[in-house]
């Protein structure tokens, strides 16, 4: 791996942290969104993922086409230029589902060096 995809790595790692962090304290969906800070910063750390997997080689995607680097990106986009367009169930299935996924998945990679 190369080291530039190494340190997106840990960056998006860091960001994903940040928002399980957040994200813990509350128990469902009606909690996390009635605290528009956590909200907002929650927001900010799925931008910083979307900006950083923009940024990764492209021979890094490609060893790695299983994770949905597109979703992670466009995910980001709607963030950035829709953000009162968001679906809060979508934010909070993707907290729930996804990010574990992809906190496991960057662990891996990340071993591997």
């Amino acid at each position: 791996m190369h080291n530039k995809d190494q340190a997106i790595c840990m960056n998006m790692l860091e960001a994903v942290n940040k928002i399980q962090e957040m994200c813990n304290r509350f128990s469902n969906l009606d909690e996390f969104t009635k605290d528009y800070i956590y909200f907002d910063a929650t927001m900010m750390n799925f931008g910083v993922i979307g900006e950083m997997a923009n940024k990764l080689s492209e021979s890094f995607k490609e060893e790695y086409h299983e994770m949905e680097w597109r979703k992670i990106s466009s995910f980001r986009n709607i963030v950035a230029h829709d953000y009162f367009g968001i679906d809060e169930k979508e934010v909070w299935q993707i907290i729930t589902r996804k990010l574990p996924t992809l906190k496991e998945f960057l662990f891996k990679v990340l071993e591997k060096g």
